[in-house]
């Protein structure tokens, strides 16, 4: 799985883009979905600012980028917390000046359900898929408001649309969430010059697909990817490339008149009944 897709962008030339969740677990020759919309933008001529909560994951995503040629900048943060937020933000600006592109990346899922969850895993994954999101928006759009103009895009999933088979609450919940938290800020901030939409994607063939088969398949890699395959009507998994080009396209003045919108990318999995 490679990150070759998105579109000839010209207007993301010299713009800033800060982007969470840049590194990655598993197969490094693989791209995670932050990893890959970084190279799709840099690509583009946008100059990435990145984040992970491990340095050496996001200075690997950093690497693979200017050895193409791309501008990369990498920090340690962890965007649950406030003040790593903040001086992330902080040593954006002190750095470019602007930010013209905020991605909100990051996520994770536990199994569970309600009465099996311990309350602590609930809080923990709706701090890293939520509560980041609020963060990052809460330090960055007034910036965006001050520039006015400014582009918001936050990853979420079809887990929280419609029941996809596992047992994680919390996380369907929490991406639920971040799909509605888009659409209220989006007319809260439509006449400001920012517009804020959401990818959802679906059943992705990621370096996480490792972590996925441990935790909902017993380790079953083998068996975990070909039942994700068979979900999809289109027959087999997206990619990171497919999630990276949807986020270039909401980004990009392509869209300039999307505002408060979802963009599935999911195989036609939300429009089955299987």
């Amino acid at each position: 799985m490679d990150a070759q897709g998105g579109g000839i962008y010209s207007e993301f030339n010299d713009k800033v883009v800060l982007l969470t969740g840049i590194g990655q677990n598993g197969d490094p020759k693989m791209y995670g979905n932050g990893a890959a919309t970084a190279r799709v933008l840099a690509k583009n001529g946008a100059r990435v600012f990145g984040c992970d909560v491990r340095l050496p994951a996001a200075e690997y995503t950093q690497q693979r980028i200017q050895s193409e040629g791309g501008i990369c900048d990498v920090v340690h943060a962890d965007v649950t917390v406030e003040n790593d937020v903040k001086a992330m933000v902080d040593a954006c600006m002190a750095k470019y000046g602007r930010i013209d592109v905020l991605v909100n990346n990051v996520g994770m899922s536990e199994p569970g359900g309600p009465a099996q969850m311990k309350p602590d895993v609930w809080d923990k994954q709706t701090d890293v898929n939520l509560r980041s999101v609020y963060l990052c928006c809460h330090f960055v759009l007034p910036i965006m408001e001050k520039q006015g103009s400014g582009v918001v895009v936050n990853i979420a999933s079809i887990a929280g649309m419609r029941y996809i088979g596992k047992p994680q609450v919390a996380y369907a919940s929490t991406k639920a969430g971040v799909i509605q938290f888009t659409k209220a800020t989006a007319i809260l901030y439509a006449a400001k010059g920012i517009r804020l939409n959401v990818v959802v994607p679906g059943l992705m063939h990621t370096p996480l697909i490792g972590m996925l088969a441990d935790k909902y398949a017993n380790g079953d890699l083998e068996g975990l990817i070909k039942k994700r395959d068979g979900a999809v009507p289109m027959g087999k998994q997206g990619s990171s490339s497919d999630v990276a080009s949807a986020v270039a396209f909401l980004a990009s003045d392509q869209s300039k008149y999307i505002t408060g919108q979802k963009l599935v990318v999911d195989g036609g999995i939300t429009c089955s009944t299987k």
